[in-house]
């Protein structure tokens, strides 16, 4: 029996137990996702983690909110983020158990014989599952790969939730702007409404046209009620996302989008960085590697009896004699080779890899997708800037000097402020698109794009747009003059 004891405990020493403190893998994720994106992430474990979250929460929740803030609170205070960080310390623990070997078995008999010898018969034995021993290093390495494909799985879905709430704050704001610009559609419609009835009881306007302005107005009016509506649901989108309530809902956005940058990153070799540093494409590799151990640890002990119980048994039999000596289980595979779970395996290992060449394909479209259509809404919203926008402030500025000569009357300026006031509106949609093209972007490759970090940090509006009340004159930022 010492001997078996022995040959037990030295297995377990010289199995290379691994820890279960997830906090390394963890870090490790931390630091993938912070080079790819410059956020740091925060495990909430401890009930003073709790508090150093909160305090950083409360202090980005206290300034303007802009897109790297927003993204940086919801990492930190995510639940559903916070949720996932634990697939880590299963993962951890998994690999912990898989490092350990069995535990030995320990049977007795005691048997009270009915008649002279009357000496009780006790029997001990000690088995050890020896094959358990065996397979442990090639059970340990599925372990370790098992939880890389789980710390790249967690990574991606940081960098999901980094995309997603970006993508939350540039909707929100660019949908405060169009609040602002259709708001400004409706004071026009109702300073020509007030034009209208002071014409109407003059006798100047019928009751037909009188109708037409009020019915454009009461649309107007039904746009602001609607795109306000919007706003709120984006708000609590955005909230939801970095996971806030209470008090903490009150925080205020920027009220511009960021600068479109002036240069963009090269595209020649977008696709292949995508294959590079996707967290989700790397976890797929690992995926391939997973099961492909799997099948190479079942291959290796095909033939191997499925048990191998090595042990020793004692026994004192009831005229007081005892026994000892070793002791050998098997369970021999005779029916069950081994054959079908193989052929299992070898499916799931072509399925992994064929969907790693799926995922890689859709990466390199993802890519192209987002880059055309943040070119487009680049171009688009250079287009409003450059030429629609100016175009329309120098209509604009001549119907007010026809006005001013009596060559054009008060409803031609009114319709002039308002189709100038459109085209802001459709500039500011396209703007709005370029930032969510670009964040889709950032998503598709992987990381962040380098030259638009200072333009995407910051709040510095983009030349254009100012908020004009109707038939108020300002300087405007493109150079033109509203009036």
């Amino acid at each position: 029996m010492r001997g078996a004891w022995v040959v037990a405990l030295s297995a377990a020493a010289l199995s290379g137990c691994a820890s279960v403190n997830p906090k390394p893998a963890f870090e490790d994720v931390q630091k993938k996702v912070a080079g790819r994106t410059g956020q740091e992430a925060r495990w909430i474990r401890t009930a003073q983690d709790a508090d150093e979250v909160g305090r950083v929460v409360k202090t980005l929740l206290s300034e303007e909110l802009t897109a790297q803030a927003a993204a940086r609170v919801a990492l930190l205070n995510n639940r559903s983020m916070q949720a996932t960080f634990q697939d880590i310390g299963i993962s951890q623990a998994d690999l912990a158990q898989a490092s350990r070997v069995s535990n030995p078995d320990f049977h007795t008999f005691v048997r009270f014989p009915d008649r002279p010898p009357s000496g009780t018969n006790v029997e001990l034995s000690l088995f050890q599952d020896f094959l358990d021993i065996l397979v442990q290093p090639l059970r340990k390495k599925v372990g370790a790969a098992q939880l890389e494909q789980t710390k790249l799985q967690v990574g991606n879905e940081m960098l999901h939730l980094l995309a997603e709430t970006k993508t939350a704050y540039f909707t929100l704001v660019a949908r405060l702007q169009l609040v602002e610009r259709l708001e400004m559609i409706r004071d026009l419609n109702q300073a020509a409404v007030d034009l209208a009835r002071r014409q109407r009881q003059a006798g100047n306007l019928n009751d037909l046209e009188l109708l037409n302005h009020e019915a454009t107005l009461s649309q107007a009016k039904a746009e602001v009620a609607i795109a306000r509506a919007e706003a709120r649901r984006d708000r609590e989108r955005l909230n939801r996302l970095m996971g806030v309530w209470g008090a903490d809902t009150g925080w205020s956005a920027a009220s511009r989008l960021p600068a479109i940058p002036e240069r963009e990153t090269p595209f020649e070799r977008l696709e292949s960085l995508a294959i590079e540093q996707r967290l989700d494409i790397d976890a797929g590799r690992f995926g391939v590697d997973l099961v492909g151990r799997a099948l190479a640890l079942r291959q290796k002990t095909r033939y191997f009896p499925i048990g191998v119980q090595v042990g020793v048994q004692h026994e004192k039999d009831t005229g007081g004699q005892r026994v000892t000596g070793p002791s050998l289980e098997l369970q021999i595979p005779i029916f069950d080779t081994g054959k079908a779970s193989i052929a299992r395996l070898e499916a799931e290992y072509q399925r992994a890899q064929r969907q790693l060449e799926a995922l890689a394909i859709n990466a390199r479209s993802e890519v192209r997708e987002a880059r055309d259509a943040m070119i487009a809404a680049r171009d688009l919203a250079g287009y409003y800037r450059s030429v629609l926008l100016p175009q329309r402030v120098q209509i604009l500025e001549q119907t007010q000097r026809h006005y001013n000569m009596m060559l054009k009357g008060a409803y031609d300026l009114l319709l002039a402020k308002q189709a100038e006031v459109a085209a802001e509106k459709a500039y500011v949609e396209a703007w709005r698109d370029y930032w969510i093209a670009r964040t889709e972007l950032e998503r598709a490759v992987g990381g962040r794009l380098r030259e638009a970090d200072a333009a995407g940090d910051g709040q510095t509006t983009t030349p254009g747009p100012g908020r004009q009340g109707p038939g108020a004159p300002g300087k405007r930022e493109d150079g033109g003059q509203n009036r």
